[in-house]
This record gives structure tokens, sequence and C-alpha cells, in this order.
């Protein structure tokens, strides 16, 4: 349905303000219950102090009277603090259809970010449907990476939208070019100039060397336990990365994460060995992850089980360009798992 003129003049658009809080709550009640994996929304006491760390931005759509009809957040989720992540996105069961979701979209897209001062910003688009997909699109995003079975088939049992796990497609957003060198990996040299193709900012390319750094490797690891997911950052690949790598993984496996994902970082002259170690353990290539670390990221990932392949919906030529190149290298690495 369409919001005819006297609605749509009756609803504002906004950066959270502390008043928001309860109404933010009570709408994710509406939809959710309980049960939204993102527990902040719930608690207006840490929403609020995590507004005023510029850790999380919610961004609502209120009616005259205050009400919180729809909601979306920019929120830090990588190790560069001036990238955002856009999620978190509701709309008000009785006014899904009425365009709110679109608009909430550009007001974040093309007031917020950029008056904030925001870097970069990105989605997560789901893949059991192209909405999200194509909503995104309109906003000057470019799509550079898939994250394959990132979510459970049991987020989607209310409205029965998946039949398997369901990936995603990363769309992001630059507000400002910037030079860097990149250090390509002689193995995906092609796939990720394909990606930066349609990306502004100006890149010196270079090759990639096959040497760890001496020493100990380093790594940081986040656990989604509802998702079965772990992300792993790593600081530093040593000459023991293999034996650590092995290690963590075994031990995210015990846990039950079907999913694991790997960031590393381009600008490392070294990325060749780091990417030949993640190869011979059935990591394969994600795609691109602009600005991720200030500098450009390159996601690899594991899949513990057959990957949901036949289930993934792209909207763009683009996208399922990517999706044939992160599946051929899936191909590729023999997939030691299984």
């Amino acid at each position: 349905m369409e919001l005819d003129k006297q609605k749509e003049e009756a609803i504002n658009f906004g950066i959270f303000h502390p008043h928001d809080a309860e109404g933010i709550a009570t709408l994710f009640r509406s939809v959710y219950g309980e049960e939204y994996p993102v527990k902040l929304v719930y608690n207006p006491t840490e929403l609020i102090a995590a507004f005023e760390r510029k850790e999380n931005i919610p961004i609502v759509a209120r009616t005259k009277d205050g009400k919180i009809v729809a909601h979306e957040a920019l929120y830090r989720s990588s190790p560069n603090p001036q990238l955002y992540e856009a999620g978190q996105g509701l709309v008000l069961a009785e006014l899904r259809g009425s365009g709110i979701n679109g608009k909430i979209n550009e007001y974040v897209c093309e007031v917020v970010a950029p008056s904030l001062g925001m870097e970069s910003i990105f989605g997560e688009a789901v893949c059991n449907h192209i909405y999200m997909q194509k909503a995104w699109s309109k906003f000057q995003t470019v799509e550079t990476a898939i994250e394959v079975d990132l979510m459970p088939e049991e987020a989607y049992a209310v409205e029965a939208s998946a039949t398997g796990r369901v990936a995603t497609l990363l769309m992001f957003r630059n507000y400002r070019e910037r030079k860097q060198t990149i250090y390509l990996p002689n193995v995906y040299q092609d796939q990720l100039q394909f990606i930066y193709s349609a990306l502004p900012d100006a890149q010196e390319f270079q090759r990639g060397h096959d040497e760890l750094l001496s020493g100990l490797s380093s790594m940081e690891v986040q656990v989604f336990d509802f998702a079965k997911v772990a992300r792993i950052t790593i600081n530093k690949p040593g000459t023991d990365f293999n034996v650590a790598l092995a290690r963590q993984q075994k031990a995210l496996v015990d846990q039950g994460m079907i999913v694991l994902q790997i960031w590393l970082n381009l600008s490392w002259p070294f990325i060749d060995a780091a990417v030949e170690v993640l190869r011979k353990e059935g990591y394969f290539f994600g795609g691109l992850l602009p600005r991720w670390f200030g500098t450009d990221g390159l996601l690899m990932q594991k899949v513990m089980q057959p990957p949901n392949w036949g289930e993934i919906q792209l909207y763009s030529e683009r996208a399922g360009k990517i999706l044939d190149l992160v599946r051929a290298d899936w191909s590729d690495t023999g997939n030691p798992s299984f």
C-alpha cells in the first residue's frame, strides 16, 4: 500500500533521541516478541549509552505523537571506526508496503551518513529474496562480496521465506575517495580486479609475496551462537599460522560453529602466504571488504556442510558474477571438510 499524503506528512524521519528508546523496544516486541537477536534494541539504558559512544546510531520514523513506526541503525562492526554497517531494519507490520522502508533507507544513505562524516557504510542484503538488494541498489552502493550460508533458516521462520541457510550480499558505499596500495594475492588477482572495477578509489596494485611474518600469529574471534557463525580477524599471520589456525578452527567447530569467516588485510605485502594457508584448509574466496581496516580487506570463508547454493537469489548481473567467482573457488579448494 502507498501512504496517502496526509499520513506521509504525519511521519518524520530523524536520528535517535533518548526519548525514542522505549518506542524502539516496543516496535521490536510488536514484531519479534523478545526473540530479536540484537538485544540492545530492548534496553533503553544501553541503547542510549551506545548512541553516546557513536557505536550504534538508530534512525527512526516517528508519527506526530512520537510513536516509532520504523527503525534502522548504523553501527560499528568492523575494525575501522569510520565504517558503519546499516541494519536492524524494521517497519511496523501494518505499514509494510507503504514506502516507509525506502524513505528511511534514503534518509540513512543520503542524509545521516554524509552529515556525520562517515567514511563508508555497508549492508548485508539477504539472498533468500531480492527486495533488500534492489532497494539498496538505488543509493550508489556497490556489490563486493557474498557471505555464504551466513544466517540460519530459523531466523526466517515467522515469514517462512527461507529453505536452508541464507547467504548475504555485501553492498558498500564510500563517501570519500582515497588512495591506497593494495597487494593482490596471486590466486585472486582477476577476481579482485573485477570487483575493484566498479569502485571509484585510486588504488595502486602490487603483487603479494609468499613469506609469512616471523614470530607467533595473532587473531581475534567473534562468535554468534544463534547463527552458528564465527568471524576471525587475522591481526598477524606468523610462521605458526597453519598450526594456530587449525587449533582455533577445531575449537570453534567443537562449539558447533557451521560458518567460519576470515578477515585479512590487503595492505599486507605477505598476503599471498596467508591466503595459501587458508585455501589448503578449505577456505574459499568471499570477496572484497572496502575500508574494513581503514585499508581494504579480503573475506575468506569456510562452511562445514554443503552450502545452500540453490537458494541464493541475486538482483544484479554483477552480483551473479561475484557468486560465480565464489562458487568456483569453493570448488577449487577441494572442500576438505566433507
